[in-house]
């Protein structure tokens, strides 16, 4: 059902030869659906996301793509990060495009966010080295207490279709994220196995009505969920930037 940006750095072709990939790729696979991934945003946004972030807090969309969460979630103050440079058409005013590589050091102070968000992007990332980084980075600007919710596709209950993404590398479980995480400083508050559809790409538009009525009924998640969620909460201590 869903599936936001991504940000990552190439060795094979340049930077420019990489994002320009990036903007055609987004073209491709979401121009014809936008308006209903908007509209899906919205209703997950306000109906689920929302509780766990404050109207006041510090909010950074990681891999924000063309901003279909940052946009519409209420927030403080609101950052979005990709490598995809249509994100300073794409984002809302009141949103500051970061355009770099998510496993480098981020232009943000320690502990300055209260949620980091990111949804699909972790696997389009070229491997466990690059997300070991960037939950470095994560962790780093999180205050002590502020979350990281993260969705991604769960490798144990797709086989195959994993791989019908040409941009898909690094393929995880809700374990060994939720492992990942434990290891730098992290306490999980929520671990789902399943809880949205894989995609919304490919597939037919399912009525708002029905994305409001999955939301509220966890026990259908197990029927054709594919994707994880967790949430984790930042440790005490302060972290180093590398």
């Amino acid at each position: 059902m869903i599936e936001s940006g991504r940000s990552t750095n190439s060795s094979i072709v340049s930077e420019q030869e990489f994002k320009d990939e990036l903007q055609r790729e987004y073209a491709l696979r979401f121009s014809a659906q936008q308006d209903y991934r908007n509209a899906v945003w919205r209703v997950l946004t306000a109906d689920f996301f929302q509780k766990f972030i404050a109207p006041a807090d510090t909010v950074l969309d990681l891999g924000c793509g063309w901003g279909e969460f940052i946009n519409h979630i209420r927030a403080g103050c609101k950052y979005g990060m990709d490598l995809n440079p249509d994100g300073r058409t794409r984002l809302a005013a009141e949103v500051t495009f970061l355009e770099q590589d998510c496993s480098q050091l981020w232009p943000l102070a320690d502990a300055s966010l209260d949620c980091v968000f990111t949804s699909n992007f972790f696997e389009h990332l070229r491997g466990k080295d690059d997300l070991r980084r960037t939950v470095v980075q994560i962790r780093r600007c999180l205050r002590p207490g502020g979350r990281l919710l993260c969705l991604g596709p769960n490798v144990k209950y797709l086989a195959g279709e994993y791989w019908d993404f040409w941009d898909h590398y690094l393929p995880l479980t809700e374990l060994s994220l939720r492992e990942l995480l434990e290891l730098h400083d992290f306490q999980v508050e929520k671990c789902v196995p399943r809880f949205l559809p894989y995609v919304m790409v490919r597939r037919r538009p399912v009525p708002l009505a029905l994305v409001r009525l999955f939301l509220k009924l966890p026990f259908l998640w197990w029927t054709i969920g594919k994707q994880f969620f967790v949430v984790a909460r930042a440790g005490e201590m302060a972290r180093p930037s590398s």
